[in-house]
């Protein structure tokens, strides 16, 4: 891997939290993701599943924990399984973890080649009541695919069908959700990765250049800092393209007036960050352009008041709703008759701000967690408002990543300018 290893305690520690929240007699399988297929004899760039890595530290294929506190056999209360390499691997894909390595990275003391699987676990599943397996239980996520837990649960359950299962997934929901000391540096260490890109950015643009010549600044500064890559595919809309939500062609010449939405985030240890950004890509915002910028800060300074523990998601989102009806009405683009006659279910403010402010942000970019929790100590969110205005060829989003601690919350991504001034300094200091 590109980045510096983490301690193993912080492993350790996520498997005791785990442990906690298990029923007695109770064994529990983990499995890395799946490899997909690109092309006839290609696959995709691995990436590690989220709560195996949790767990783990282990950012290899073909991996399997087996976790059974109430194990009789000590050997197996924790054991971690990995693909076993040979000359013929080794020339073909290199490196890949010895037994040492992966357990100075997990703390697993128990290490096994993945042939040795099937047996071990006959040797001790029938010794335990309650088997938990995991699922992706995101509900931003629609199952389409029979990705490798669902195939191994199906497999199991045919093996053993009279065993109790019980799902990992709200365990994890609940663990991953609140981010650990350790992890916070993670995620902030992706935000300062990503701030130099931005500044990098900013110095690069002008009239004539293109989305995709932005996109190969961006992720140039993300590899030279030992990112992996990119959190998500970014999003480089200049001019009308802004008003495209995930727009990733990223394929048009900027143009002289208008100006260009960013999105984008680096990954640094599988953590990710999530910054948005709009820029005048002349260097100098009109009025216009300025008083629909200043309008969307503000309601990213307002929104961010709001993230504190305790605060409630639906009235959240309500109140950030509020001052951003303020806003297009003080800007034009609503009046209050308009409001007025607005349907409760879908407010006026919806046709120029569609989408919502926040999301929990970690090892996903939209992490695991509960929608319908008040936000709690530890978590991480996003706040990203934003404007889109059709007719103008204008789309503006803020965002910044937001640590709520028990004193209130930190902005991870305050030291990445953001007010106009800053923007046009930055830009016009480099022509």
């Amino acid at each position: 891997m590109k980045y510096i290893r983490i301690s193993p305690d912080d492993f350790i520690k996520s498997r005791k939290n785990f442990f906690l929240r298990l029923k007695s007699c109770a064994l529990a399988i983990f499995n890395s993701s799946d490899e997909y297929p690109r092309s006839g004899d290609q696959l995709f760039t691995f990436k590690q599943n989220a709560d195996f890595f949790y767990l783990t530290g282990i950012d290899q294929e073909q991996s399997i924990l087996l976790l059974f506190p109430d194990c009789p056999n000590p050997l197996y209360k924790e054991v971690l399984f990995l693909r076993q390499i040979d000359e013929d691997i080794a020339v073909w894909e290199g490196h890949k973890y010895t037994k040492e390595e992966a357990r100075n990275i997990s703390g697993i003391k128990n290490i096994y080649w993945i042939d040795d699987f099937d047996n071990i676990l006959n040797s001790i599943i029938n010794y335990a009541e309650y088997i938990y397996l995991n699922t992706n239980e995101n509900d931003r996520y629609q199952q389409t695919v029979p990705y490798k837990d669902l195939r191994f649960i199906k497999e199991l359950r045919s093996k053993y069908p009279l065993h109790h299962y019980l799902r990992a997934a709200p365990i994890m929901r609940d663990l991953r959700s609140i981010k650990s000391d350790s992890e916070v540096n993670l995620i902030q260490k992706a935000c300062d990765i990503t701030k130099d890109a931005f500044v990098r950015v900013l110095k690069f643009v002008k009239p004539g250049v293109t989305e995709y010549e932005i996109e190969a600044e961006v992720i140039h500064e993300f590899i030279r800092q030992r990112a992996t890559g990119h959190a998500y595919n970014p999003i480089i809309a200049s001019g009308g393209n802004a008003n495209i939500l995930h727009y990733n062609d990223n394929n048009q010449v900027c143009k002289d007036g208008d100006m260009i939405l960013f999105d984008f985030g680096a990954e640094y240890a599988n953590y990710n960050a999530d910054l948005s950004r709009s820029i005048p890509i002349n260097g100098q915002f009109t009025k216009r352009q300025r008083d629909v910028y200043n309008a969307v800060l503000h309601v990213m300074k307002e929104a961010k008041k709001m993230i504190i523990a305790g605060t409630i998601w639906n009235e959240y989102h309500e109140e950030v709703g509020k001052i951003m009806t303020s806003e297009l009405i003080a800007l034009g683009l609503l009046d209050k008759h308009d409001v007025e006659k607005q349907n409760p279910a879908m407010p006026a403010y919806k046709k120029y701000f569609m989408h919502g402010t926040s999301h929990h942000l970690g090892l996903d970019v939209h992490d695991f967690a509960s929608r319908y929790k008040p936000f709690e100590t530890g978590n991480v969110l996003t706040c990203e408002p934003g404007i889109y205005i059709k007719e103008e060829g204008l789309g503006i989003r803020l965002e910044n990543d937001i640590l709520i601690t028990k004193d209130g919350n930190i902005d991870l991504m305050a030291h990445i300018p953001i007010e106009v001034s800053e923007i046009e300094e930055i830009m016009n200091s480099s022509r």
